[in-house]
């Protein structure tokens, strides 16, 4: 039997990378209260998955995780489940997961070590629920940094929450409206994170373009990184994630143009193409204009890397649809491409809309795409080898003398990597000559050490 460890926790992050941010900020004002991580959940007092809530796949790796902890925990230890998931379907969690003892709505993480103190509360007989009736995630950060550290990268969150209605999005719900953060606390965290010897900050919300906004500024994402650039110069990467079709605009174009630290990388979910299913989506639906950004952006930064995201099997969509969503692809020749088969989300705008289309249908349909954008990817890498690239060096193989490593051309975990045939030195910058491609990476050898303020070649 394990032994009981005291004002201990265990905290496990699902989901995205926004969500790890909470459940690092989450960390910070745990570790402030005299509450210590453990490395296995056997050895801590407060067992914590933050979920993710987002589609069907994520809540029931959701439940799976809790119901596993739940099964296995001691009568000393206490299971919270907080987050995405908990904000749209804790009587799920509670009718699924009986060992439960708290649930944490993802509006008000920052209230974390209340909620821990009333689960520990020998007198409760029932699982303690918190969820006050707010309309959007919390503003008072209790002076915790909005940050994620990841070996030489962090993710920082520039705002939370959602204004836009997709139809096929659940996030307004679950997070509520737009909430920015004043500039000045996104400055002192990244003046904190290059304290800290960050070689890369990915700047992270729902629409980066759309910062700003509920503050009263327009085109706030550009004044944000005119100031960034100026706080934080030792800083060689800021990348941009998950900007919003129509809202790339000429200030932000001229800044990747004319700011080396701001990388030619551009994240646009447009999640698909042909204008009547976009309507449908509550999406823009102007694809020319759409295709006219992209190929005006490759033409005024010719080295710059597209990144998309596209939904296959919305309702809607017959074969003249999808048609046109991969003659879209061929047209944009993205760098890379995730994509989705449809989630129908009850509660969700589209929920009227029903799931029409069979599963089978949906992976056909998602395979051909993936094909079609494999080819594109091949060759656009094929277009790097002899070229000596900047690379973020983020493991080594000493076994195998082979390193691991990022361009700027790959976000971490969903683009490619770069492996180089040689041991280079972790979290720091090498010069590296590629000499082959392959659909999703490429292979190089050491050229020579970057100093660590050069831009991307």
């Amino acid at each position: 039997m394990t032994k009981r460890s005291i004002r201990t926790y265990h905290l496990i992050s699902l989901g995205c990378a926004k969500n790890l941010v909470d459940s690092e900020s989450m960390a910070q004002l745990l570790n402030r209260q005299g509450y210590s991580p453990t490395e296995s959940p056997e050895e801590a007092e407060f067992l914590i998955v933050n979920t993710c809530g987002f589609l069907n796949a994520s809540r029931n790796e959701a439940i799976d995780i809790l119901t596993d902890l739940a099964s296995t925990k001691m009568p000393w230890q206490k299971l919270i489940a907080a987050g995405c998931m908990t904000e749209l379907h804790r009587q799920e969690i509670l009718d699924s997961v009986p060992g439960v003892d708290g649930l944490l709505g993802t509006r008000r993480w920052m209230d974390i070590v209340e909620v821990i103190k009333e689960t520990d509360n020998k007198r409760r007989q029932i699982p303690y629920s918190y969820f006050p009736e707010v309309s959007t995630v919390g503003v008072d950060e209790k002076n915790t940094y909005r940050a994620a550290i990841q070996g030489g990268s962090a993710y920082l969150k520039i705002a939370d929450g959602c204004r836009r209605a997709c139809a096929y999005c659940l996030i307004p719900l679950i997070k509520g409206g737009l909430v920015s953060r004043p500039d000045e606390r996104i400055l002192e965290d990244a003046r904190a994170l290059e304290d800290r010897g960050i070689n890369e900050i990915i700047l992270i919300a729902q629409d980066l373009t759309d910062y700003g906004h509920d503050l009263g500024i327009k085109d706030g994402l550009p004044i944000l990184l005119e100031k960034l650039v100026q706080a934080v110069p030792s800083i060689p990467w800021i990348r941009l994630m998950y900007t919003f079709p129509g809202y790339v605009t000429p200030r932000l174009v001229d800044l990747m143009t004319s700011e080396a630290q701001i990388l030619p990388y551009l994240d646009m979910p447009l999640q698909h193409a042909d204008p009547n299913i976009l309507k449908s989506m509550r999406r823009p639906s102007d694809m020319t204009h759409v295709l006219d950004t992209l190929l005006g952006l490759r033409q005024r930064i010719p080295e710059v890397a597209l990144r998309t995201t596209f939904i296959v099997g919305y309702p809607g969509e017959d074969d003249a649809s999808f048609g046109k969503l991969l003659d879209f692809i061929k047209a944009a020749q993205f760098d890379h491409l995730g994509a989705f088969t449809y989630s129908f989300e009850p509660g969700s705008p589209a929920e009227p809309l029903g799931d029409p289309i069979p599963e089978d249908e949906k992976i056909a349909r998602l395979e051909t795409l993936m094909q079609v954008q494999a080819e594109i990817s091949l060759k656009r890498n094929q277009a790097f080898i002899g070229k000596t690239m900047q690379v973020l060096v983020e493991g080594v193989d000493e076994e195998n003398r082979i390193s691991i490593g990022r361009s700027y051309r790959d976000a971490p975990e969903i683009d490619g990597l770069v492996v180089i045939e040689d041991l280079a030195p972790v979290e720091e910058f090498v010069q590296v000559q590629i000499n082959s491609a392959i659909t999703h990476d490429l292979i190089g050898r050491l050229a020579a050490h970057t100093d660590a303020s050069q831009t991307a070649s």
